[in-house]
């Protein structure tokens, strides 16, 4: 038995490193000084992969990706590369651990709060490029190709920003490389300056930019979503130029009313309703009933949220997803005690299961639970069953709420 666990660790050992082979080859055993030492002395620059062990598109990169052979070929004869684990578990293995100290370092010096992110340096060891999230193969090796390319390099790119380019054209592509480096302070100054270039805001191209541009009353882009909103959506989707215009709304009219207020002061609801209704009289009412359910929610009123969200959902149901309405049900079931709150959740459970999430198991356990706590037992049992089948009948949590219900227990 021994030697059959041995000859096992063996194997499972040489498929890895077989695996890692074919594609991208890791540095394993280098410190991160290491690393630069060994890039610099061989003229060729850092490819770092920044993950965390809970990022699901990390996890997709690391097993469809980064083993396959074409990209392996491209990153190991232009890079030196290395995986950089940026949370802590009790699991880390002493390679992880003896990165941490220089995983924080790279985490903070380069502002990583995204994951994925590819960090890209120089033989020199200076930061050229960035770039996050997960894609194909063919695109990742894109984004491997223009950290090798000074004309598309973020960082180079903005550093001759900095220096004084202003070209439109130059303005463009650093706004574009921006949003590709998740570059979240930096992007709205570049991708406005470059509007400011531009006679036609309306272009599908200045539109695209515009969404993650707009942020202010003051920014360009508003009078554009807020006047030409239908034109707008026909392009970016329904619905986006008022979900723009209502988070202005909240940001610089809703939360300064609201919250600059003294401590336990009550809410002047119908003062915050004239204001939004003079600046923005077709949205006012669906912007003051969504923050007034969240409002409440957040200082645990559920009978007063209830009434909110039932009045938010009965007038603009519509327009929410199913996931909201789930959300905004789970809610009151984990907290609201009232029979009237309670019903009315069990209303927006079972309107959440419609089109293709009439059997989506989270949504019909969500609905389960509901039924349980008006007292449905039989009803609710059967459907916790149906759910736990979909989701697979081993699934833990399934399994212990339908044990609870079957004993009569709590399951909130």
């Amino acid at each position: 038995m021994k030697n059959l666990i041995v000859f096992v660790l063996i194997f499972l050992s040489s498929a890895t490193f077989a695996q890692e082979e074919k594609g991208i080859h890791f540095e394993h055993s280098l410190t991160w000084s290491e690393i630069k030492a060994k890039a610099k002395a061989q003229k060729k620059y850092i490819f770092v992969d920044a993950f965390t062990t809970w990022c699901g598109p990390c996890r997709m990169m690391s097993r469809e990706i980064f083993p396959l052979e074409n990209v392996g070929a491209f990153f190991n004869t232009n890079y030196i590369n290395a995986k950089v684990q940026l949370d802590t578990t009790k699991t880390d293995n002493d390679e992880v651990k003896k990165w941490y100290k220089d995983a924080h370092d790279i985490q903070a010096a380069y502002k990583v709060n995204v994951f994925p992110t590819y960090l890209f340096f120089n033989p020199d060891g200076e930061l050229v490029h960035r770039a996050v999230g997960s894609s194909d193969a063919a695109t990742f090796i894109g984004k491997g190709k223009d950290a090798l390319n000074p004309e598309k390099q973020y960082y180079t790119l903005k550093r001759k920003y900095q220096a004084g380019e202003k070209d439109p054209e130059f303005l463009r592509l650093l706004a574009t490389a921006s949003l590709e480096a998740f570059d979240r302070d930096f992007s709205p100054i570049v991708i406005n300056e470059y509007l400011t270039t531009q006679k036609d805001l309306l272009t599908p191209e200045n539109l695209r930019l515009l969404v993650n541009a707009t942020t202010k009353s003051t920014d360009p882009g508003y009078t554009v979503f807020k006047n030409n909103g239908a034109r707008a959506d026909s392009i970016l989707g329904k619905g986006t130029s008022s979900g723009i215009i209502k988070g202005i709304a909240l940001t610089e009219v809703v939360y300064p009313s609201v919250y600059s207020q003294n401590k336990g002061q009550a809410v002047d609801w119908n003062g915050l309703e004239t204001k939004l209704t003079a600046l923005y009289p077709d949205l006012a009412e669906e912007i003051l009933l969504s923050f007034k359910a969240r409002y409440f929610q957040s200082v645990k009123d559920w009978p007063r949220f209830s009434q909110a969200a039932s009045a938010y959902i009965s007038k603009f149901g519509r327009q929410l997803s199913n996931m909201d309405l789930n959300n905004f049900a789970w809610t009151v079931f984990q907290n609201c005690e009232d029979a009237a709150c309670v019903d009315a959740a069990l209303a927006w459970s079972k309107q959440s299961l419609s089109g293709r999430d009439e059997k989506n198991p989270m949504f019909m356990d969500t609905y389960a639970n509901l039924l349980y706590k008006t007292g449905k037992k039989e009803e609710a049992i059967r459907i916790e069953e149906e759910a736990s089948g979909l989701a697979g009948n081993n699934d833990p949590n399934y399994k212990s709420v339908l044990e609870k219900m079957k004993k009569g227990e709590k399951t909130w």
